[in-house]
């Protein structure tokens, strides 16, 4: 299902499929060079790959969180990844006037996990006939997801993947319930792990969402194991000075050796 995507990479069919880059797009050099570079390791170890990143972060706790350096240079810079990598990509919609402008420059529409009730943000992003992967909510259930799908397939687009991302435990804190993969992946879509997403520890004092990225390797490992069909992940060179989510993004310079790895563990339950 995930390779009817215009120009993905699929030379191994057997493969998980990776959606990574950085939060949101800061600036054109660095997203450009964060996409090559994951192109460069996924044509090696024969990965199909999507490029993500955000063309503005709508859902912030502090009002003087970056949000953007704005929509339209945003998406024109993800466009031109688009063209000259020959990769698909995926941003965020966070409101149903976003989906057709948004669906221009990109090949999938993201719903975020707080959004995965919205209705009509999810008809809109199904009506522009690209591929929708929705968040699940991180306050529902694996088994509730199949009236998000319901919503998007009542547009006639069947090109939808589901993600986990999460539960929220307490207030400042998220585990990854591993059912949640072969449960959703019952309804007939393919289901993708947010490894970075589901390591942060949000609401946190200073509005700042912290995260525990020493985790990563540990979580994608379980995820590759119990039958997902993707991985989601966040990275950025220097995280630190990443200008969103950065608490719980990969190095950039580590994913070559974590793909390494999680290519063992897809070799070893095939």
């Amino acid at each position: 299902m995930i390779s009817a995507i215009p120009n993905i990479k699929h030379t191994k069919g057997n493969n998980f499929f990776l959606i990574a880059g950085p939060c949101v797009v800061e600036e054109e050099a660095l997203t450009r060079s964060i996409a090559e570079k994951i192109s460069s390791l996924c044509d090696r170890f024969k990965i199909p790959f999507i490029f993500k990143a955000s063309f503005r972060k709508a859902n912030r706790t502090r009002m003087d969180s970056f949000s953007g350096i704005g929509d339209k240079q945003a998406l024109t810079i993800l466009k031109k990844i688009r063209s000259d990598y020959k990769v698909p990509v995926l941003t965020d919609i966070h409101e149903s006037t976003e989906a057709a402008e948004a669906a221009e420059a990109v090949d999938v529409l993201q719903i975020p996990a707080f959004l995965c009730r919205q209705t009509d943000l999810l008809v809109a992003a199904g009506k522009t006939g690209k591929h929708v992967n929705i968040k699940k909510g991180q306050f529902v259930s694996a088994e509730s997801m199949k009236f998000a799908v319901d919503k998007v397939k009542s547009t006639g687009n069947n090109n939808i993947m589901l993600t986990e991302r999460g539960t929220m435990l307490g207030y400042s804190d998220l585990v990854v319930d591993f059912r949640n993969i072969p449960a959703m992946k019952s309804l007939g879509v393919p289901v993708v792990l947010d490894i970075t997403h589901s390591l942060q520890q949000p609401n946190q004092s200073n509005g700042v969402t912290g995260g525990r990225p020493q985790l990563i390797e540990t979580i994608a490992k379980a995820g590759i194991a119990v039958g997902a069909d993707g991985i989601f992940l966040e990275t950025h060179p220097e995280p630190s000075k990443a200008k969103s989510d950065g608490a719980n993004m990969l190095k950039l310079d580590l994913l070559e050796g974590l793909l390494e790895k999680l290519l063992k563990v897809k070799e070893a339950i095939a």
